[in-house]
């Protein structure tokens, strides 16, 4: 499995994040190409709305777009947003994760972000990644891998008890 690249990015907390911060935590890296757009905002309210979902099962929800500290401030605050974002002003971990590529829109062509969400396993390796995400339903869909990687971190299958032939038993 590959794994998240090291980063250091300042984030809407005011403190810059690194995947160090991150060490041992299952957590979401979601990437959207630009705060308060339509699209954007569904999927940062959705996630909003989940937000208490993806607590309950230990995961933490990371947005990461290339607009600037100022932009996602005016974006958490009109949203309510209980998340941190993260700004990649010169898209490096965009780019590091195939996020940033060639769009188009309205016959213009462009490089942007490419929607996309990865699901990061505690040990850093990308546990499931969906690219070119389209918005409904999604956050839905990254919650069960969530719950589901969280149970297995939290709950690892126990060993099966040895069998012993009720005759044969020394009991």
């Amino acid at each position: 499995m590959a794994k998240i690249p090291a980063f250091s990015l300042p984030a809407s907390d005011g403190k810059t994040w690194s995947l160090k911060d991150l060490t041992g935590k299952t957590f979401v890296l979601y990437f959207y190409p630009k705060d308060a757009t339509p699209g954007c905002t569904v999927e940062a309210c959705d996630f909003r709305d989940h937000q208490q979902d993806f607590s309950k099962a230990g995961v933490p929800v990371i947005g990461v777009s290339p607009d600037p500290l100022t932009s996602h401030a005016k974006f958490i605050a009109k949203q309510k947003l209980n998340f941190i974002l993260l700004a990649d002003e010169r898209h490096e971990l965009a780019e590091k994760l195939g996020v940033w590529g060639e769009k188009s829109m309205y016959g213009k062509t462009f490089m942007g972000i490419i929607r996309s969400t990865f699901l990061v396993a505690a040990d850093g390796t990308i546990a499931q990644e969906w690219r070119k995400v389209k918005v409904d339903g999604h956050v839905a869909e990254v919650l069960e891998a969530a719950k589901g990687l969280a149970i297995g971190r939290t709950h690892p299958k126990k060993l099966a008890s040895p069998r012993v032939h009720p005759l044969t038993s020394t009991r």
